[in-house]
């Protein structure tokens, strides 16, 4: 975000903007994938209002397998980039 820096107010607010609607959406779009993926895995009847104990426990242990998965791809994807990023500035220093 170093480049950021160098833009005008007006553009720099702009792209601050987009950056939270698009990470507004990453999140939307991580929950339903949660909600359908866990909904769909462990809800079988709909005899009933509620849950049963066995629906309530796979959707808390699916959401939080989910929850992990998804912060350790985010983890390590920014350690690629991390990778990436000294790759380029040690290509960029001559190394």
């Amino acid at each position: 975000m170093e480049g950021v820096q160098s833009l005008p107010p007006h553009l720099q607010g702009e792209l601050m903007k987009t950056l939270e609607q698009m990470q507004m959406k990453d999140s939307l779009v991580m929950y339903n994938t949660l909600v359908e993926r866990c909904f769909g895995t462990c809800v079988s009847s709909f005899r009933s209002k509620s849950l049963d104990k066995y629906e309530t426990s796979c959707i808390e242990n699916c959401a939080e397998r989910y929850i992990k998965m998804t912060q350790r791809v985010g983890l390590r994807f920014a350690e690629h980039q991390a990778m990436q990023q000294q790759r380029a500035a040690d290509a960029a220093a001559g190394k």
